[in-house]
C-alpha cells in the first residue's frame, strides 16, 4: 500500500519543550519532522499538532512550530490522540484515510494514538526515524507492538518520496536539499 499525499494526514505528536532533551536521538527526530512538515507543505498534506499537557511539558518547540506555521495545535489530556474531541474532530473532518505518525513519546502517545486510528479503520504508518522515547527499549517495544497491530513502520524517506510519486517536479526539486 503506497502512502499517498490525497490519502494522508500528517500528526505530529508532542514534539514538547520538556520532551525533547529526554529522549533518544533528538536532533534526527527534530531533523526528520521539519523535513515531512515541508514535504506535506509542498505536497498538500494536511498537518495536526498535539501537544500534552502544556502546562506542565511545554509548548512545541519553536523549530517544530516554526515548520508547522499555519497548522493547528491542539493540546491534550488523553495520551492518545483520538481520545482527545477537538483533535478527533479535527481528523475526522479532513476525511482523509491515511495517518502519517510522528513525535513523543513513541511508547505512550504515539503507539496509543496508532491503536485507536487503527480501530477506526485508518491505514496507519508510523515514521520510525521521526519518532522517540526516552529509552531504546521502549522505543523498539513500541515499533514492534505497532507492526504486529497492522501499522506500518516507514522512514522519512519512505514516505516524502511516495507522496511526491515522481521526480523531475517541482516540489521534488524544492525537497531534494532536504533529502540528500
Amino acid at each position: 500500500m503506497l502512502i499517498r499525499a490525497k490519502d494522508s494526514v500528517l500528526v505530529v505528536i508532542d514534539v514538547q519543550e520538556r520532551l525533547v532533551p529526554a529522549v533518544q536521538a533528538p536532533a534526527r527526530t527534530l531533523r526528520n519532522t521539519q523535513t515531512l512538515l515541508a514535504a506535506a507543505r509542498e505536497c498538500a498534506v494536511p498537518v495536526i499538532l498535539t501537544e500534552q499537557y502544556p502546562e506542565g511539558l511545554g509548548s512545541t518547540v519553536p523549530e517544530i512550530a516554526a515548520a508547522a506555521a499555519g497548522a493547528a495545535i491542539i493540546p491534550k489530556m488523553h495520551f492518545s490522540c483520538m481520545e482527545e474531541e477537538g483533535f478527533a474532530e479535527a481528523f475526522r473532518a479532513l476525511g482523509r484515510k491515511q495517518a502519517v505518525l510522528v513525535g513523543m513519546e513513541a511508547h505512550i502517545c504515539v503507539v496509543q494514538t496508532a491503536a485507536s486510528l487503527l480501530e477506526e479503520g485508518y491505514d496507519v504508518f508510523v515514521v520510525s526515524d521521526a519518532t522517540a522515547s526516552r529509552t531504546l527499549e521502549s522505543e523498539q517495544a513500541c515499533l514492534a507492538r505497532m507492526t504486529a497491530s497492522g501499522a506500518h513502520v516507514v522512514t522519512t524517506e519512505m514516505v516524502v518520496f511516495e507522496w511526491l510519486g515522481k521526480a523531475g517536479t517541482p516540489a521534488f526539486k524544492r525537497l531534494l536539499p532536504a533529502i540528500r
